[in-house]
């Protein structure tokens, strides 16, 4: 099964429009784009913009549970039981999704970081 960064690559190959039109309508470099395709999940207004650029809906490509994060995704039908229902989650599971939490927050800050800094230096020295 595809994750996110897949299926937009998949849709970015399927439209035929180039990888280097892409970023530089993005402001972003090629190996940011191609990280990117790695990720499991994938910023919301990221995958807006790239479906503008070409063309394509991604709210249909979106639908499985663990990729339900994007705000246009919808939610999966709730279910009606009259009893509340409360989940099994031990402290060690809790803890473990805090730290993946954590560290996908720093990555994608890390990532913004480095793509502001290629900027700033395209500024200051200007494209080769």
């Amino acid at each position: 099964m595809l994750h996110q960064g897949e299926i937009v690559q998949e849709a970015i190959k399927n439209s035929g429009i180039s990888i280097t039109r892409i970023v530089e309508e993005l402001g972003i470099t090629r190996p940011t784009m191609y990280r990117k395709f790695k990720d499991d999940t994938l910023d919301t207004k990221f995958v807006r913009k790239i479906g503008e650029i070409i063309g394509h809906d991604f709210a249909q490509d979106f639908t499985m549970p663990e990729q339900s994060s994007l705000p246009f995704v919808s939610s999966p039908p709730k279910s009606y039981v009259t009893a509340p229902v409360a989940p099994r989650v031990t402290t060690t599971q809790v803890a473990d999704l805090d730290v993946s939490n954590q560290l996908l927050t720093l990555q994608t800050k890390y990532i913004a970081l480095l793509e502001a800094y290629n900027e700033l230096l395209l500024k200051v020295y200007g494209p080769k």
